[in-house]
Order: structure tokens, then C-alpha cells, then sequence
């Protein structure tokens, strides 16, 4: 079967590779549609943060194989998979921080997601790390599960309350999503900002949303700073891992205002920081890193309900042979959300 696999920093292939050979409590999964995700670009180019370097965390598919030992699903079933799955019973997760659970990072499925069929081992099984879809769901929309269910968490990290002006920095399909969130919450102003006029235009007529171009960004924060009455705004989402959008996240937000670091930041980034003007103004940085099984059941229902439309963001698909290609379209950006690759 094929898979695809990074073999050096800015090199991947197409390989052909053994099928998976499940135990009695694993699964295989062929996969249907998989995301492809700005840390799966920052892995390939080196520059990612987190320790992980298998390509492909967004798949969704249909069970080929189910072990003797695993109850409820069947081969046929249509199925989200998570990638990683925390254990629910140690200090981090009895605090609710799943993602800082020693098991989180270690549990992951083979080969990985960008695969024609991968198994999902039975730590996932067996913790809800394997997703039913409801048949309202297609896979392509069910490969959007899992950054929906990141953004869900740190949205509800950020304690949005009705009325609250939000600034939205990357208006990437994670950015766009945070802005559905964010509508549901109940947010006044909603203003997106990035340098890609292409995403600029996409998040208006996708969102319905003001937008502001950062490359004039003298501008762009005055005419932020209009907006919200000269306040600035109460919460401000880095749905982008640049630090000068950090930056210009901490001049934008008001006093006793909170900023969600929720981009990947690239390894080895540093920031100098007024952090007397953090202190002063009572701001506060919120990081918000991955999903736990509550946020991604909860996608789910987003889904499934028609809460969030989220196929519009799918701006390109590419079968599995072609997945270089698709990794340099979503690289460049240039005309592109979010890219999906594909099996028949």
C-alpha cells in the first residue's frame, strides 16, 4: 500500500509500504480523505515545535479490519480517527489538561494518516479515539473534524462573552473556523487580519466578516483601534504561528484583555516582550495546544447538525499519488485553503 513519508527536511515521497498488521484490539482504517494541516507543512520544512514527524493527523475513512477483541464497530463502518488519545486517568488529565498527558503525544496511528490504510492501535480503540460518523457527515467534511475540535477547545479557553470584539490574526481554514466559533458565541466585531489578500477576500465572502490586510500594519491597527472605540479588542486568536503576529496581537488588545496562542509557534522562536505592559494591562496569553476526545465528539455534533459549514474551505483534493503536489499547493497558499488528499 502506499504512504506517504517524510524522508528529510522539505522531502517526501510516495512509498510503498507493508500493511499494517493489526492485534486483537486494533483496527485498520482505509482511508477516504485526509487534511492537510499547517504543522503537517511546518514538519516537512523543519520548522515545527512538537516532537511528532508523521504527516497526516485529519484522516477519516471506513474500518477494514476490526480485531476479535474490539467491541461496537465493524468493517464497513464509516469512521473519524484521532490520532492522539489521551489516558483520562493521570494528574494532567484529572485536571482536564489531556493534552499535556504523558500518553497524548506517544499514542499515534501506523503508518500515519496520509496513507492508503493505516491501524488504529487499541490505546485509541479503547479510550474513543475511533469516531463513528453520522451519515449527514461526508469524509471530506469529516477530515475537518479534528482541527474543528482544536479550535473548539481553545475557543472555549478564551471565555468569549456575548458582545466581546475578537481579532482574529491568519485567516487560514483554522482562523475561518475560529471565526464560526466565535459567531456562535455570541461576538460582537469579529475582524480578520493576515498578509494573504487571497485568504483576505475567501474569509469575507466566506465569514461575512471586516478584514484587514497586516502588511500596512500602521494602518490596519488604527483602523482596529476604530473599530473597537479605541479599546482594541477583548480576545485576540493567533490562529498562526508568527511572532510578529504575537506582536501585533499585544498592541491590539485591550487592558484586561486575553490572547490565544493557538498557531504553532516554529521551533526555536523568541519574542522580545514588554512584559511590564502584560503586568501593567493585566493581559493575558492563553496557549492552546491539540484536542481531547470531549472537543472532538463535540466537532462531531457541530457537524452533524449543520452548526458549522466547513466543506466550502476545501479549495483543492488530490489523490494520495499526487500528495507532493498537494503539499506545495498548500505551501504556496496562494489561491488555496485547506487541501485535502484522497484514496478512491
Amino acid at each position: 500500500m502506499k504512504a506517504v513519508l517524510l524522508k528529510e527536511k522539505s522531502s517526501v515521497s510516495v512509498d510503498n509500504v507493508r500493511r499494517p498488521r493489526p492485534g486483537s484490539g486494533d483496527v485498520l482504517v482505509k482511508m477516504r480523505a485526509c487534511g492537510l494541516c499547517g504543522s503537517d507543512l511546518e514538519k516537512i520544512s523543519g520548522a515545527y515545535g512538537m516532537s511528532s514527524i508523521r504527516l497526516g493527523h485529519e484522516p477519516a475513512g471506513e474500518i477494514s479490519y476490526v480485531g476479535e477483541e474490539v467491541d461496537g464497530f465493524s468493517p464497513g463502518d464509516r469512521v473519524f480517527v484521532h490520532h492522539h488519545v489521551a489516558c483520562y486517568s493521570c494528574s494532567y488529565c484529572l485536571h482536564g489538561d489531556y493534552t499535556m498527558c504523558g500518553m497524548y503525544q506517544k499514542s499515534n496511528i501506523d503508518p500515519c494518516g496520509l496513507s492508503e490504510e493505516f491501524l488504529v492501535p487499541r490505546w485509541n480503540v479503547s479510550r474513543g479515539g475511533l469516531i463513528r460518523l453520522p451519515n449527514s457527515v461526508t469524509f471530506e467534511e469529516a477530515s475537518l473534524i479534528e482541527p474543528l475540535a482544536c479550535c473548539v477547545r481553545g475557543i472555549r479557553k478564551c471565555e468569549i462573552q456575548k458582545g466581546d470584539d475578537i481579532a482574529i490574526l491568519g485567516a487560514g481554514p483554522a482562523g475561518l473556523m475560529h471565526v464560526s466559533l466565535a459567531k456562535i458565541f455570541g461576538a460582537g466585531h469579529i475582524i480578520v487580519l493576515d498578509r494573504n489578500q487571497f485568504r483576505l477576500d475567501f474569509a469575507k465572502k466566506y465569514a461575512k466578516v471586516e478584514t484587514l490586510n497586516i502588511s500596512t500594519l500602521k494602518q490596519s491597527t488604527k483602523k482596529l483601534r476604530e473599530i473597537t472605540d479605541q479599546r482594541g479588542v477583548d480576545i485576540a486568536i493567533l490562529a498562526t504561528g508568527s511572532d510578529r503576529a504575537l506582536a501585533q496581537s499585544i498592541e491590539i488588545t485591550k487592558r484586561g484583555g486575553r490572547i490565544l496562542l493557538f498557531g504553532v509557534p516554529p521551533t526555536g522562536s523568541e519574542l522580545q516582550l514588554d512584559v511590564c505592559h502584560l503586568y501593567r494591562n493585566e493581559i493575558s496569553l492563553i496557549p492552546s495546544y491539540g484536542a481531547s476526545e470531549i472537543e472532538t465528539n463535540q466537532a462531531v455534533k457541530l457537524l452533524r447538525h449543520k452548526r458549522i459549514e466547513v466543506r466550502s474551505l476545501i479549495t483543492h483534493r488530490f489523490n494520495i499519488n499526487n500528495a507532493a503536489e498537494a503539499i506545495e499547493r498548500a505551501s504556496k497558499a496562494t489561491n488555496a485553503m485547506k487541501v485535502i488528499v484522497t484514496c478512491d
